[in-house]
């Protein structure tokens, strides 16, 4: 058998065929210079971004700020929670029992958790900051008089003071009518006294490390008033005002949880007290049903109906057009076979010959 050979020479002539490297043009090329240019231009496009588009530096509210803006509230707030009436006191857990909490139909989602941040309003958020800060004598017999009463009588207490700074013209503590209100009166003043002075915050954030910073207790009481509310609407954060996707100020926020926030816009979601479960029911479901998607017979065939992607990727369709399968031939009747009479010898079986 005859085998072709290649000779030497063919071989290094298809070998230079491959150009060499240094046959092509050169110029020269500083690397640090392209380096040194991309970091600059970056980091001036960085800032300019970030000065044009960043958050507002906003302040942190804090309780000195409460008290010189919002006096009369700062001394209803602290009524409250001595009556019970705050949004904390009723809250249920993790704080307290007073309430069952969000619950998803018959899963009582709020109280599977239990009691882990135990809080008692009137004692954690009041008492406890002005028995920590006693300068006065007015303040150590209001107290005492305080702690020797009965639960009930506190709250009676209590609770007739606050309906009666309700009727006060702007709720100002001065125009409150004479009744029996024992020493809420004194305490309320005792409080608002110690938050303009700053001490309130470090009472309430106080967690017994050196540190302190546990903030849970004064963000409870910030929320039970009505100036942090205030505050937040007045920069569109309300949940009423899609505030979970907003940013401080006229900022763009969050755009990415416009669906989570939606439902709190609409009813039932907008006028329940069980807004945050059901929310979160629906979400779940919406996500489960996006997983599955595959397998749910009419959801997965919407892009066969809606065809969006072919309008995305129509060069690509442009080029490779769709060619039409041809559709099998329909087989026709099945004819019966000829008697054996009728055939040929060479179609005849060997048992009809």
């Amino acid at each position: 058998m005859a085998t072709r050979t290649t000779t030497a020479p063919a071989a290094q002539a298809r070998r230079r065929t491959t150009p060499d490297a240094h046959a092509f043009p050169t110029r020269p090329y500083d690397l640090v210079k392209e380096f040194v240019i991309a970091l600059l231009v970056v980091a001036v496009l960085t800032a300019a971004l970030a000065a044009i588009f960043s958050s507002p530096d906003e302040k942190a509210i804090t309780m000195r700020n409460w008290a010189a803006a919002a006096p009369n509230d700062v001394v209803a707030t602290a009524t409250g929670e001595l009556a019970g009436t705050t949004t904390s006191a009723g809250y249920g857990p993790p704080y307290n029992d007073a309430a069952t909490g969000q619950q998803l139909g018959p899963l009582k989602l709020q109280q599977w958790g239990g009691i882990r941040v135990p809080v008692d309003s009137g004692q954690d958020l009041v008492i406890a900051p002005l028995s920590m800060q006693v300068t006065s004598p007015v303040l150590r017999a209001a107290l005492a008089r305080w702690n020797a009463a009965s639960p009930d009588q506190r709250t009676t207490w209590a609770t007739a003071y606050g309906d009666a700074l309700a009727k006060a013209p702007d709720g100002a503590p001065a125009r409150v009518a004479a009744g029996d209100y024992g020493p809420v009166p004194s305490l309320a003043a005792s409080f608002l006294t110690l938050a303009r002075s700053g001490g309130l915050e470090g009472s309430l954030t106080s967690s017994g490390t050196f540190y302190g910073g546990d903030a849970t207790r004064s963000l409870l009481l910030l929320a039970d008033g009505a100036y942090l509310e205030d505050q937040a609407r007045a920069r569109q954060l309300g949940g009423d005002q899609w505030g979970m996707m907003n940013e401080t100020g006229n900022y763009p926020g969050q755009p990415w949880m416009w669906l989570y926030t939606f439902w709190y816009q609409i009813e039932p979601f907008s006028s329940s007290g069980n807004a945050d479960a059901l929310v979160w029911g629906l979400m779940m479901v919406l996500s489960a049903g996006l997983v599955l998607l595959p397998f749910l017979p009419g959801l997965r065939s919407i892009p066969r109906w809606i065809p969006v992607h072919r309008l995305i990727w129509r060069d690509w369709y442009r080029q490779h057009p769709q060619r039409p399968v041809a559709a099998p031939p329909v087989p026709g009747p099945r004819q019966a076979p000829a008697p054996a009479a009728d055939r040929s010898p060479a179609d005849r079986s060997p048992a009809d010959r």
